[in-house]
């Protein structure tokens, strides 16, 4: 049997992820807009099993052909038959789980890869018995072949995420290193393309020179198309004398169905905002088109408290070794109104509280834009993994001049509430029924401070593509030296390409580090209804909780590869397996550790 930590453990619990108050609340009209939107989201979550591994999508495809032909309980009977026992058969339900929650078979959070935990003998036997295989013989046996010995392979170099010899990855062809993925964002940065929809793809020229391919995600291939900002991009270029060809059509049938049902979504908007949203994102992925993207999310962001709130594309950059590069992500949610009224509160307060923050006012953005923050319980969520809160969009330039929306996921943070005493690790017996009590109060607490002043401060300082600075050079010192600024960035640059591996790690880490700073301001705790004795606990508890995240966090570091896995604290929910009412929807698996999504 393989390391205890490539498996995941037959005792995983499932949680319900209960909106079916917030769907009965939709009139028939926002029922099918959320449909729709589900329908694309869903659709385009298929393209994170062809950014996870190569083996990922062909697993999901056999155990899709699998559990359509026969359900879990008929499934079982056959697997007894064959000889697995009660608990491998429980070993293969909870493997199948982990692959639908994580989109393929690396862990959504650490990165690693998971194994199945009973005889690949045995596990053959079964799927080559199955109804699935009686029906489809030759396209099982083929899905089987393909992904059957990668599925429980633990070679070094398969056994997490990354690029070259540290790990797997399907953002880069096998041959890249990280040598090339910072000469491929050097030229990208230099042709003003976005990273966040592209795969990159080396090959050696017959001379022995490498060449890359640019891969962009789009409906779109090589067929004519009316003239885009990306359609000028798509040729051959030199740059620092290695070969570039920019192409689009990377998960074309995919995104296809995304663009089809967003089309259909379109007809149920609510207003004009949405209407221009759907159509600049069905732009987007039509044409491989970042721009686009933006434009519908200047749509978004002035679409102020929707009662059905999505958002969908290329998104965090999490997985990607070289940390530019998006993983895409779609969810749909709903309203949550009674906490949507405390975290207007914080919003109404947020000015005052942001001249609280250590350091100088010229460090902060020029005038606050005022977010729309909103408690939504989720209905979809397609991706790797859920969060308990997001802040978005991720595009510096629109977040620093335009603003950005919070978003605290209700139903999601109440699944984090539930602790087992028996399963807390790291506490003294004294501290664990406190601990229980009041770590879904300071959660919210925290998930409010971390989205909405944590990646909601804080300034950029930029020099633009006509060389005007939006700081005073001359009077704004940095803190830390006493001096002026010796570094800002340039037009083009974004958060993720200067910090490529890091980047969403230090975010994360500022965030949660704003909040726990502020969690402290009685202001803060009244305004979430905790005044005295209590106010005191809940501060207590999410400092606590922070403490007990970095042991569990320590999971996350690769002695191999003397390297951490994606170890950042965010708003991510460290729950269990979930399903959302009616349909399945997993969401922050209990082995992913504790927390972390972007800008999240």
């Amino acid at each position: 049997m393989a390391d205890t930590q490539y498996i995941l453990p037959n005792d995983i619990g499932v949680s319900s992820l209960d909106c079916r108050e917030a769907f009965r609340l939709l009139s028939p009209t926002e029922r099918l807009y959320a449909h729709y939107l589900s329908r694309a989201a869903w659709y385009g979550g298929l393209a994170v099993l062809l950014q996870t591994s190569p083996e990922a999508p062909y697993i999901y495809a056999l155990l899709s052909r699998l559990f359509r032909a026969q359900d879990p309980d008929q499934l079982r009977q056959h697997a007894l038959a064959e000889g697995l026992t009660e608990e491998e058969y429980q070993a293969f339900l909870v493997y199948a789980a982990g692959v639908y929650s994580n989109m393929g078979n690396y862990k959504s959070f650490g990165d690693t890869k998971f194994v199945p935990n009973l005889p690949k003998e045995k596990l053959e036997q079964v799927i080559l018995g199955s109804k699935a295989a009686q029906q489809h013989p030759e396209e099982i046996r083929s899905l089987w072949q393909t992904c059957g010995e990668l599925m429980f392979s633990l070679e070094p170099r398969l056994r997490h995420l990354g690029l070259g010899k540290e790990g797997i990855t399907t953002y880069f062809s096998g041959d890249c290193t990280m040598e090339d993925a910072k000469l491929a964002q050097d030229f990208l940065d230099s042709q003003n393309l976005s990273a966040y929809n592209t795969r990159l793809f080396k090959e050696v020229s017959q001379e022995g020179k490498p060449c890359y391919e640019v891969r962009l995600a789009s409906v779109l291939g090589t067929e004519p198309a009316l003239d885009s900002e990306v359609t000028s991009k798509l040729k051959s270029y030199e740059f620092r004398g290695r070969h570039f060809q920019v192409t689009r059509g990377d998960y074309a049938p995919i995104l296809q169905k995304v663009v089809e049902h967003l089309e259909k979504a379109k007809a149920y908007a609510a207003n004009s905002q949405q209407e221009q949203m759907l159509a600049q994102y069905m732009e987007s992925f039509i044409q491989g088109s970042i721009e686009a993207h933006k434009r519908g999310s200047r749509f978004w962001i002035q679409d102020k408290g929707p009662i059905v709130e999505s958002y969908i594309g290329f998104i965090e950059s999490y997985r990607d070794p070289f940390g530019s590069r998006g993983e895409f992500e779609g969810f749909v949610a709903m309203v949550n109104k009674a906490m949507s009224a405390k975290f207007e509160r914080l919003v109404a307060s947020a000015e005052q509280l942001l001249k609280e923050l250590p350091w100088p006012p010229a460090f902060e953005k020029d005038k606050f834009l005022t977010p729309d923050f909103t408690s939504l319980d989720v209905l979809t969520f397609a991706g790797s993994g859920i969060p308990a809160g997001i802040n978005i969009p991720n595009y510096d330039d629109l977040r620093q001049t335009e603003g950005f929306k919070n978003v605290s996921l209700g139903n999601v943070l109440a699944v984090a509430y539930a602790t087992q005493r028996e399963k807390l690790t790291f506490l003294e017996e004294d501290d664990k029924d406190l601990y229980i009590r009041w770590k879904g109060p300071s959660f919210d607490v925290q998930v409010g401070l971390h989205e909405l002043l944590g990646h909601g401060s804080g300034k950029l300082f930029v020099q633009d593509e006509k060389g005007v600075f939006n700081f005073d050079q001359e009077t704004v010192i940095n803190p830390e030296t006493g001096e002026q600024i010796q570094s800002w960035y340039r037009s083009g640059e974004t958060w993720d390409s200067k910090f490529s591996t890091i980047a969403s790690s230090y975010e994360e880490c500022r965030a949660e580090t704003v909040g726990l700073y502020l969690c402290l301001n009685p202001q803060v705790l009244e305004i979430f209804g905790f005044e005295g004795e209590d106010a005191e606990d809940v501060i207590y508890v999410n400092w606590l909780n922070m403490v007990r995240a970095g042991l569990l966090a320590l999971e996350f570091y690769t002695p191999e590869a003397s390297s951490w896995r994606q170890a950042q604290m965010g708003a991510r929910m460290p729950g269990s397996t979930s399903t959302a009412a009616k349909s399945v929807l997993w969401a922050g698996p209990p082995w992913s550790g504790s927390c972390g999504d972007s800008r999240c």
